[in-house]
């Protein structure tokens, strides 16, 4: 980015890392380096993947209350996408009010953001995915307390 391109947009500076380096900071190496994956599909745009796997680390307790985002320079450049794109991943977790904007100083977790995923998440298994499940179960004539009882599948290491 040029030096007049770093304010941001439309108040977008606090995310954007004011230094004049396009290397990550210790901080958001370690953050992008242990928790997000750095591919992409085609299933869906990249701004609309790179919200979803702040939202995954919301719920898995990677990111907690208070945490802050990596900036937006710094997820850019590690995943060789637009700054726009990360804008508008990260836009959508503030319109959501998962994550505040901090002028000046970045993006955080807002207070009461896993409680909001979390609920909204069990709303949706249980409208989409648990009638599926219980079809199974039905058709498979498992009963409940063989289910509570089942050892999980070993996954496989990556």
């Amino acid at each position: 980015m040029s030096g007049g391109d770093e304010e941001g947009v439309e108040g977008w500076s606090g995310t954007v890392n004011q230094s004049h380096t396009s290397q990550p900071s210790d901080l958001d190496r370690g953050f992008l380096d242990s928790t997000m994956d750095r591919d992409f599909n085609d299933s869906q745009p990249i701004y609309r993947q790179l919200r979803d796997r702040v939202v995954a680390m919301i719920l898995d307790g990677v990111l907690n209350e208070g945490d802050p985002l990596p900036s937006v320079r710094n997820v850019a450049a590690e995943y060789r996408v637009n700054p726009l794109t990360v804008l508008k991943g990260y836009q959508q977790l503030v319109d959501e009010q998962l994550v505040e904007k901090k002028r000046g100083r970045g993006m955080f977790i807002n207070s009461g953001a896993r409680n909001l995923l979390l609920q909204g998440e069990r709303q949706k298994f249980l409208a989409e995915d648990w009638p599926k499940i219980r079809a199974t179960i039905q058709r498979l004539g498992l009963e409940p307390a063989a289910l509570l009882s089942a050892e999980p599948a070993k996954r496989e290491e990556r």
